[in-house]
This record gives C-alpha cells, sequence and structure tokens, in this order.
C-alpha cells in the first residue's frame, strides 16, 4: 500500500509537467504580445473598437467645448438683453444677441426678435404679430436642440454596440481555443493560452470603450434637458414681453 502511494505520488509531478509542458516560453501578455498573438478576425474587432473610441472621445471633447461655451455666452447674454428690452431698444437686444454665436438662448432669443421688429416698429402691436414671433421662437428652439444634440446618438450607438463587439471577438477566442485543443491533441494550457488571451482582451476593450461613452451620453443629455427648460422659459418670457408691449 505504502509502496503504490509512493508510485502515484511519484507520478504525479509527472502528470503535471505533461500539462504544462506545452506552455511556450514566448507567451507574454504585453500589448504588443497580444496583438501578435490575436488571429485575423480578433485584430479588426480590435480596430473597429478602436476606431470606436476614437469617434467617441472626439463627440465627448466636442460636446464638453460646445456645452461650455454655450453656458458661459448665455450667462453673459442674459442680464444685457434683459436691460436692453426693458429699455424698449430692440435694436440693441439683437445687436447683443448676435455678439453670443454659440449661446442657445441667444440664438432663440434673436429669432423671435427679428421676427417681431420684421412687421415694423411704428403702429399698434397686432395679435398676429406676436403669433409669428411665437412661432419663430418655437421654429429656433427645434433647430438649437438638434444642433445641441449632434453626435450624441453616435455616442449612444457606440454605447450599446461596442460590448457586443467585443463579445463576438470574444467568440472567436473560444473557438480558436477549442480548434488549438482539436488541433494538438493537447489538454494543457498552451493549447488554450492564446483564445482565452484574446477572448478576454476583445471583451475588455468593448466594456472600456462602452462604459465611458454611456456614462457621457446620459451626462449631456441631461445637460441638453436643462438647456431646452431654458430656451422653454426665455421664449415664454419674450413673449410675455411682447404681450405687455401689445397692451402698452
Amino acid at each position: 500500500m505504502i509502496l503504490a502511494q509512493l508510485a502515484n505520488f511519484a507520478h504525479t509531478p509527472a502528470s503535471l509537467a505533461m500539462f504544462f509542458q506545452d506552455a511556450p516560453a514566448e507567451v507574454g501578455f504585453g500589448p504588443a504580445a497580444l496583438w501578435a498573438q490575436m488571429g485575423v478576425p480578433a485584430k479588426c474587432v480590435v480596430i473597429i473598437l478602436f476606431i470606436m473610441s476614437i469617434w467617441s472621445l472626439a463627440v465627448m471633447i466636442d460636446r464638453a467645448l460646445y456645452f461650455s461655451a454655450a453656458r458661459k455666452q448665455s450667462r453673459e447674454f442674459a442680464p444685457k438683453v434683459a436691460g436692453a428690452l426693458k429699455e424698449g431698444r430692440l435694436d440693441e437686444a439683437i445687436k447683443v444677441a448676435d455678439r453670443s454665436k454659440k449661446s442657445h438662448l441667444a440664438e432663440v432669443v434673436t429669432a423671435g426678435l427679428t421676427e417681431f421688429r420684421s412687421f415694423g416698429s411704428g403702429g399698434a402691436i397686432t395679435e398676429e404679430q406676436i403669433e409669428s414671433s411665437k412661432r419663430a421662437l418655437e421654429r429656433s428652439e427645434a433647430i438649437v436642440h438638434a444642433k445641441l444634440k449632434k453626435g450624441l446618438g453616435g455616442l449612444a450607438t457606440i454605447g450599446s454596440t461596442a460590448p457586443f463587439i467585443g463579445l463576438f471577438g470574444t467568440v472567436v477566442g473560444i473557438l480558436n481555443a477549442f480548434k488549438a485543443i482539436a488541433t494538438t491533441k493537447s489538454q494543457g494550457l498552451a493549447a488554450v493560452a492564446g483564445g482565452i488571451s484574446e477572448a478576454l482582451v476583445t471583451t475588455a476593450f468593448g466594456l472600456l470603450v462602452a462604459i465611458p461613452a454611456v456614462m457621457t451620453f446620459n451626462y449631456f443629455t441631461g445637460k441638453v434637458e436643462s438647456f431646452d427648460v431654458e430656451m422653454d422659459n426665455s421664449s415664454s418670457e419674450l413673449v410675455d414681453y411682447f404681450i405687455k408691449q401689445s397692451h402698452r
């Protein structure tokens, strides 16, 4: 009994050696090594995800700069145009709005004031003039809303599809691992190391692209909604101003 146990124990390291013996020394986990070990489908997946990451990063930077400029110029614009309208200087209010090219409020207010002025400054203010100005404000709001949402649809698409593209790379990697086992007739780790690393890299890359895209999409969507509320309030206040002017 004891001799049999010793014999089994003596064979155990040999079995472990057979399991690990196929592990080549050159297998690495650095970016260059992983890229070299990948097959063509996995490389295509990584390239697609890389392009998507660059695209999403460009959208993030563009929207962040645009929203920051819109917020800054709107804060400067609002008190100036309010003071000009309070004093009845319509032309001055339009000039102030024209100088704030990136302000979402300025673009909407300019449309309303320009339409209101197109009826002429003389004579009584009619209901038709107010309604026409109101429609101009609504059209301008829709245009500005579309500008604010520029690129966000692509960001949402990247956030929702990047994990599935990475999952496709994962499936390809697993298939390559099983193919390697069938080809080499080996059950060692070396037979599946390349396929498993390929699968994990594409999965991780897909998540790395998707998570920031989803987070920034939600953040920018909230910003657009707050800008929409500000434009609605400004339009409503401007229409109220026109109505008050008509009753003078």
